[in-house]
């Protein structure tokens, strides 16, 4: 992927890795305090999502709408950054720039609705977020109730582990993700999934597929852009299917578990994943990102290959 390392950051960063995180104790190992727990136990029957689940497998969701404070201090500079933290977090906010232009193109041309642009924060450990605890165990994530995307940059270790690429455009392909997820709360989609999980709860795991691959779809909608202005290339996109192909929920219960519960998906198989990636990537349209019309299924393959 052609892009330069150096210089500072977005100035749509929030970056609290040089701050204290905040949280109580642990749980079970987890980190996110009895509290936390018993936050997600009850906006998980409040709203229908299994947010609880999605913790315990140890995968990233979108956490509890329970406001918090910010912490005291943010963009504070990390007291210690390895070289690879450095050019992570400046690869991170390059593609944090380009996605939020491209979208900020797109939108208006597509569906009449201007961009509005998202903040990223970045942290170590853990730290507050408009959605409770953001901790490094649930992996990045949007939250809608203040519309900025969170990620420690030792996720990219934890997708190699589950046997993605952590290349520069796996990396990209992340962020891209969560930023489909601010399309998506842009164009009252997640509030309406939200909604409907919260009236149809045997629905919710469904409803909660149908709106991770649609921001698949929509990391691949900004892919075709980066090809149209000759950024990524053949391989690029590998690294980005693999990446996807790792998130999947069969592909990590298998590795966590040894079996799958298809069943307890909440974001999609790794075929599901890959395939809207595609889609996306090839049609570069949101209209192509219409995940609910096929309840989830791997897109026709005159679409997806």
């Amino acid at each position: 992927m052609d892009w330069t390392p150096g210089g500072g950051l977005s100035g749509d960063i929030e970056d609290r890795r040089g701050s204290s995180g905040g949280g109580g104790g642990g749980f079970g190992g987890g980190g996110i305090g009895i509290v936390g727990f018993l936050i997600l136990l009850v906006v998980s029957l409040v709203t229908g999502r299994n947010y609880i689940g999605s913790y315990l497998s140890g995968h990233s969701a979108s956490p509890s709408y329970t406001q918090q404070s910010a912490p005291s201090a943010a963009n504070r500079p990390p007291t210690s950054e390895s070289p690879q933290e450095k050019r992570s977090a400046q690869l991170v906010s390059w593609t944090l720039d380009d996605v939020q232009n491209t979208w900020t193109k797109l939108l208006p041309t597509q569906t009449g609705k201007n961009y509005q642009r998202s903040t990223l924060v970045l942290f170590r450990g853990r730290t507050y977020s408009g959605c409770g605890t953001a901790q490094s165990q649930s992996g990045p994530f949007y939250c809608p109730a203040d519309e900025k995307v969170y990620i420690d940059l030792s996720f990219w270790d934890e997708l190699r582990r589950l046997g993605g690429s952590n290349a520069d455009f796996a990396q990209a392909y992340v962020v891209a993700h969560e930023l489909g997820h601010h399309v998506q709360d842009l164009l009252g989609i997640e509030g309406k999934v939200r909604q409907l999980s919260g009236q149809n709860p045997s629905e919710r795991n469904r409803l909660s597929v149908d709106l991770e691959l649609q921001a698949d779809c929509f990391a691949g909608v900004w892919a075709h852009s980066t090809a149209q202005r000759n950024i990524v290339h053949d391989s690029d996109i590998t690294a980005g299917l693999q990446a996807a192909a790792a998130v999947g929920d069969d592909h990590i219960q298998r590795l966590e578990r040894g079996t799958v519960s298809p069943e307890s998906f909440t974001h999609g198989s790794s075929a599901q994943r890959v395939g809207w990636f595609k889609r996306g990537f090839q049609q570069g349209t949101i209209a192509a990102c219409n995940t609910f019309k096929f309840g989830g299924a791997v897109p026709p393959t005159d679409s997806a290959e």
